[in-house]
């Protein structure tokens, strides 16, 4: 093993002199824990309010602010909803993991 490697279990490697060791927990001491993005979200038709994951939504980037869109599915009553997605909303989503379609070709 050279100098640069780690071992995370702690146990020692077959490396020789120089060969650093690490617990686990020591090599992730200082990382924070990795929260799942949920987006707010009401549904048009039965006027719910609820929370989505990223994975529950899809964005369509258009040409223009008119054809750009995000869809989702009701959860309480089935209904598929769009709603319209200026530039705040564009980025939120995909800054949040949603799944992004391109309707127009990027130039």
């Amino acid at each position: 093993m050279n100098e640069s490697s780690v071992v995370l279990d702690g146990t020692s490697g077959a490396g020789g002199a120089g060969a650093r060791e690490m617990t686990v927990a020591a090599a992730f001491a200082g990382m924070r824990r990795v929260v799942p993005v949920v987006f707010r979200a009401g549904c048009p038709d039965c006027r719910s309010s609820f929370e989505l994951a990223a994975s529950a939504l899809r964005l369509a980037i258009g040409a223009t602010s008119k054809t750009t869109f995000y869809s989702f599915t009701c959860p309480d009553c089935g209904a598929a909803v769009r709603k319209p997605a200026g530039e705040r909303i564009v980025e939120l989503l995909t800054g949040g993991g949603v799944r992004t379609l391109r309707l127009h070709p990027t130039v």
